[in-house]
């Protein structure tokens, strides 16, 4: 013969029926079921308002709890994560926080698993994490327009089967955008017009910190381009990241990664609708999407164009009187002597020779010196160009002459 199993909701009944027999007391029916004279008073009481239905389980959740997030926050949170797919809870929180700053909003993680319960968020496959790197010293950037970034983002095909090279510059302290074009070339032809658009319009940087790539960068001394030559000549200083070191442009190469993702996958049609997206992209990335490294701010609250005007005119160079000034020749050539090659970038402008010793002397252009001039071995090693891990004195402390001027 099976035994017999009763259920919790058939022993409350038995209690009941039991205890209204006047039969047992409280005292003997709650040591006969194993439970206490106040939960015996319980389901009696329960038996009496609901009847039958009284004795059944309840849910233990509390019927209101004080720090349970409102429905409405998260149904705003919601829309905007529809309408920018890509961004974390972080910056989620931070837009619904300016529209709305006196609501209380729940925290970071609490947000991330709402979104992730309402299938908004979804595991990302595991990367593996990129190989340490020496840290190179480089000094934070403090202020606007004291370093401006720029790069070509690789090039890719358009809708039309055309190459589209898309060039951008930001304010290195903002992360303000100040130019993304989409270049149909990545010549100097087709670069210096966007620089001159952007002088125009935000004033003269101190320094523009690129790679040692075309148009940037070039080779002979200090590894100019004619792009730099020309920035030299408006008292811009350019800052190049070492060779194989993209880490030193770090912010910029991040930008690019989220530009590409938001503008290029897939491309347009053509390079006139790119330039549509990225120009959308741009404004948005400006005026709406908060920066981490800015308190979530965005970058046009940080942002204020440089007191320095872009000039109509290159202004000249001065020299000191004592400095032997020498004509650099459309072949990159001086005259000491006998021909003397300093660079190509350099033709049609003027370079000054310094004696420092015996024979040696220093050849500087405008502020920038670019090498030691031996006089009796008739060469002049280079100086490493200033990089972003060096400071400008540092840069023309002491010749280089085994430089790497590879890209």
């Amino acid at each position: 013969m099976p035994w017999l199993e009763t259920s919790p909701m058939e022993e409350r009944i038995d209690f009941v029926r039991e205890y209204a027999s006047d039969l047992f007391t409280m005292t003997e029916l709650a040591a006969q079921y194993g439970i206490s004279r106040k939960t015996g008073y319980k389901w009696l009481g329960r038996h009496d308002d609901e009847g039958v239905l009284g004795l059944q389980d309840r849910s233990r959740r509390p019927h209101h709890s004080p720090q349970a997030t409102d429905v409405e926050l998260f149904a705003t949170l919601i829309p905007l994560r529809k309408r920018h797919p890509r961004w974390g809870a972080k910056k989620l929180l931070a837009v619904a926080a300016r529209r709305g700053p006196t609501a209380e909003w729940p925290c970071p993680s609490t947000v991330a698993a709402h979104l992730k319960a309402n299938g908004l968020i979804h595991a990302r496959r595991r990367r593996r994490p990129p190989v340490a790197t020496a840290a190179i010293g480089r000094p934070p950037i403090t202020a606007a327009n004291a370093v401006w970034t720029t790069d070509f983002k690789g090039e890719f095909l358009t809708g039309d089967h055309r190459y589209c090279y898309p060039f951008t510059l930001r304010d290195g302290f903002s992360r303000f955008v100040l130019q993304c074009d989409a270049l149909t070339a990545h010549t100097l032809a087709v670069t210096r017009p966007r620089f001159a658009r952007a002088f125009a319009e935000y004033g003269l940087p101190d320094r523009i910190r690129s790679d040692n790539g075309p148009p940037f960068g070039g080779p002979g001394l200090g590894r100019l381009s004619s792009l730099a030559v020309w920035w030299i000549r408006l008292g811009i200083v350019p800052e190049r990241i070492a060779p194989g070191h993209p880490e030193q442009n770090g912010s910029h190469e991040q930008f690019h990664a989220v530009l590409n993702a938001h503008t290029a996958r897939p491309p347009a049609a053509n390079a006139a609708a790119q330039q549509r997206r990225f120009r959308r992209f741009c404004a948005e990335y400006n005026e709406e999407r908060p920066h981490e490294a800015l308190d979530q701010a965005v970058p046009a609250t940080r942002y204020a164009p440089s007191p320095r005007p872009f000039p109509r005119r290159v202004p000249p160079l001065e020299y000191p009187g004592h400095a032997e000034i020498r004509r650099v020749d459309q072949n990159g050539m001086v005259s000491w002597r006998r021909p003397l090659f300093v660079s190509v970038a350099l033709a049609g402008e003027a370079v000054a020779f310094e004696e420092v010793d015996d024979g040696i002397w220093t050849v500087t252009f405008a502020t920038i010196v670019l090498g030691r001039f031996d006089e009796r071995r008739h060469r002049i090693p280079p100086i490493a160009p200033i990089t972003a891990g060096r400071s400008a004195s540092a840069a023309g402390s002491a010749p280089d002459p085994t430089h790497d001027e590879r890209r």
